[in-house]
């Protein structure tokens, strides 16, 4: 499917837009139709319909804005002991074979299926993640025989930093990617 065509750019907005749109056009054929046609018309919405269906569908399982918020702040709160523990588990749960290394530019090594990946989450905290903390995992995997890697943050990336991720097919966790691997975390609520 194009990027730019209808159905591409309904795939990328919310259900409900596609599930209006389906509503709006069953509506109007329902209106416009003859009688005896009327109920065919109804379903020329249909394609809208599915759209809205699979957009709900991707969606599922992933965290609210509110969620991602709050798993955020936990996380940039959170010592690096208590945040390898966390990201550790989570690997575990998602299937992993997790070992952690003592690499000046990985954390651990995962496996899966015979694949190996380096994971990098030192730098956790850093508001903003430029292409050098990238390449040196890069470098890392090259040099470590693995398949390839995951660079954990709950900060943002420069777009340098992504265009060089996106060239080497390094996989970024971050904002809602990251609430989602912390899904399971338990985060204290304050009281006020």
């Amino acid at each position: 499917m194009k990027k730019n065509s209808i159905f591409g750019l309904l795939l990328r907005t919310e259900w409900w837009v596609s599930g209006a749109i389906a509503v709006v056009i069953g509506i109007i054929a329902w209106a416009l139709m003859p009688r005896q046609y009327a109920l065919y018309g109804v379903f020329t919405g249909m394609p809208f319909m599915v759209v809205s269906l699979m957009v709900l569908w991707r969606k599922r399982g992933e965290p609210s804005s509110a969620r991602v918020a709050e798993i955020m702040q936990a996380a940039r709160a959170m010592s690096w002991k208590d945040f390898s523990v966390e990201i550790e588990r989570a690997l575990v749960r998602d299937g992993f074979e997790v070992t952690r290394i003592d690499q000046p530019h990985a954390d651990f090594s995962i496996t899966s299926s015979g694949r190996k990946a380096l994971v990098s989450c030192k730098r956790w905290k850093a508001a903003s993640n430029g292409i050098e903390p990238l390449r040196d995992l890069h470098n890392a995997v090259e040099a470590g025989g693995a398949d390839y890697s995951f660079y954990i943050t709950a900060g943002e990336f420069t777009p340098n930093a992504m265009q060089f991720a996106v060239a080497h097919k390094m996989r970024l966790v971050h904002g809602a990617g990251l609430a989602k691997l912390l899904r399971e975390m338990t985060v204290a609520k304050s009281k006020a």
